[in-house]
């Protein structure tokens, strides 16, 4: 996943779950990079550096509605 901007912007989120999808038949892959957006846009709605929180949010939280399988340990 590449270096997010300052402050974090909703096109950001957005081409993140696009390249999510596009990886999808991978399920490893897609499952590791889908945690690491979520984490990513929580870490900084927390820490007050996000452009639109709410929007971010939602943005990130589409790629629920992809079908993978997510794995949990």
């Amino acid at each position: 996943m590449p270096d997010c901007p300052e402050p974090l912007t909703v096109a950001w989120v957005v081409a993140q779950a696009a390249a999510i999808a596009a990886r999808r038949a991978d399920d490893e892959r897609a499952h590791r990079a889908e945690d690491r957006l979520h984490q990513t846009v929580l870490r900084a709605i927390a820490d007050g550096r996000c452009a639109d929180p709410a929007e971010c949010a939602r943005a990130a939280l589409q790629t629920l509605e992809l079908s993978f399988s997510r794995w949990y340990a």
